[in-house]
């Protein structure tokens, strides 16, 4: 007997439920494809092997690149006014899927469960799926820590992205147990045969081989944002202790971040119609009296 192919758990009827405006999110990513309608409001870039946190407002955008060449990145969103709502990693890879591009939304935990930003813009979007099925920004794994190096290793170990994520957002008030599972950035990842977790190489490129490759995200709400530049690197190279720290420090790279909005003029006309994201509506009370 022939089984049926399996479908999505997680459909729904109206799709505009999971992806919103999808004819906004085309209009935003022509925009930030190019710069002729684009208000820049804050630059920088982030440092091998740290982390930093920034601010970005509703209806405001924020692109990540890869100038200096391959590097994976740890993001972190919350909702600015209540660090209680935060990324969901799990629920958004039930909804989308394991690896995230262009129309995936980045939905928050419960009892918030909305969009916090949605993806415009993936330079790595074609990447597709390779020869052991590994596929481009990774949401079935999660950040490295210093807890996992000590059970592996028996050493301890400073520089990881759980690490960097708790110093970047420490000037904002938060600590370590605000840190959550995350979005791995430009991270090639996938299951082995077996089913065990793999990581390969970042395929992104540097602005001297033509890129840098840029990943954009709209933002439905007011969001602090937080990236690690992982400390593995590019992944060329990936495992645990000392030795292996060594070896993948040579290939850490920065990662840049831009915060931008569509210009004044034409800012009525790209956003028109869209409106600051809600939470979940559920008035129930789950069957306690």
């Amino acid at each position: 007997m022939t089984s049926s192919a399996p479908k999505p758990a997680y459909p729904a009827e109206d799709s505009s439920v999971l992806y919103g405006d999808t004819e906004l999110y085309a209009r935003l990513g022509k925009i930030a494809e190019g710069d002729s309608a684009k208000e820049v409001i804050e630059q920088f870039e982030i440092p091998i092997r740290d982390g930093k946190a920034w601010v970005v407002k509703k209806g405001q955008l924020f692109t990540l690149s890869t100038p200096h060449g391959p590097q994976v990145g740890d993001l972190n969103l919350f909702s600015l006014s209540n660090p209680n709502e935060r990324f969901w990693a799990s629920r958004t890879r039930q909804l989308h899927a394991t690896h995230v591009s262009v129309g995936d939304r980045m939905w928050s935990n419960l009892p918030y469960l909305r969009p916090l930003a949605t993806i415009v813009q993936d330079t790595l979007s074609t990447y597709g799926v390779d020869e052991h099925g590994g596929r481009v920004h990774d949401l079935l794994g999660t950040r490295c820590d210093p807890y996992v190096n000590r059970l592996l290793s028996g050493n301890d170990f400073d520089y990881n992205c759980h690490s960097n994520l708790i110093r970047a957002v420490q000037p904002f008030g938060l600590n370590e147990s605000h840190i959550h599972d995350v979005l791995n950035v430009f991270q090639v990842t996938g299951l082995t045969p077996k089913g065990q977790y793999f990581m390969a190489a970042s395929p992104a490129k540097g602005t001297e081989n033509g890129g840098p490759e840029k990943l954009t995200f709209f933002a439905e709400t007011d969001l602090l944002c937080a990236l690690s530049t992982c400390p593995g690197g590019d992944l060329s190279v990936h495992g645990w202790g000392d030795e292996k720290a060594e070896k993948m420090k040579s290939t850490c790279r920065p990662l840049a971040v831009e915060v931008w909005e569509v210009q004044g003029s034409r800012r009525e006309e790209v956003l028109r119609g869209w409106r600051e994201s809600e939470a979940s509506g559920y008035k129930g009370g789950h069957g306690l009296a």
